[in-house]
């Protein structure tokens, strides 16, 4: 897959009906000669490009971590906030509000017991791999920066990717660098590369799916 499949397939979803708000591009990477549920892949991707979507970033932290916390995140969790989320529904709702979390790494072992029940159900506990597991005084600007490149890729169970990769007010060449990227980062995960993908489709939030 080149930019030049990718541009056609652009240009083949963007000639359909306009809707009133900005929809969201979406990848789909449909895969074959796999059994997801022996194998299930999970792993990040870093964009050269926004997503055309601001994520929410809560952090469970430490005195030490408030004030950078404050500054760059949406919510911040201090230790002594922890006992607040006692209630499942609570837990629920914050879990679905925010997209990422950081913890302090001397408060990980906590955050996990409070926090783990419905966290860890929905893939959100703060990863290491993300670098959202922080030692004390970190500089938080660069990880939500990344983060907010970051598209995370899962097949546990259905034998496809999907992620977001822009929005229709972004400029094409955005588009196209960020398809490129997720396609090209997706083969390296793959046991054998391109023998693993069965096709590649673009389509809006509210659009017909089109094939790369």
């Amino acid at each position: 897959m080149n930019k030049e499949e990718i541009q056609k397939a652009l240009a083949q979803v963007k000639a359909q009906p306009t809707r009133k708000f900005s929809q969201s591009y979406e990848l789909v990477i449909n895969l074959k000669n796999l059994v997801i549920k022996q194998n299930p892949l999970d792993f990040v991707i870093t964009l050269h490009y926004t997503k055309g979507k601001q994520i929410k970033v809560a952090a469970f932290v430490g005195t030490q971590s408030q004030e950078q916390a404050k500054q760059y995140c949406d919510l911040v969790i201090s230790e002594s906030d922890f006992e607040k989320y006692s209630d499942k529904k609570e837990l629920k709702k914050l879990a679905d509000s925010y997209d990422y979390f950081i913890a302090q790494a001397n408060l990980m072992q906590v955050v996990a017991k409070t926090f783990g029940k419905v966290l860890g159900i929905k893939g959100k506990m703060p990863n290491p791999k993300l670098g959202c597991v922080v030692p004390p005084n970190a500089n938080l600007e660069p990880l939500v920066k990344q983060l907010n490149l970051a598209v995370r890729m899962q097949a546990k169970k259905a034998t496809n990717l999907q992620c977001m990769v822009g929005k229709e007010n972004q400029p094409d060449v955005e588009i196209v660098d960020n398809i490129l990227t997720v396609y090209t980062m997706t083969l390296k995960q793959l046991p054998n590369e391109i023998q693993n993908v069965k096709s590649v489709i673009l389509k809006t939030t509210m659009g017909k799916p089109v094939k790369i």
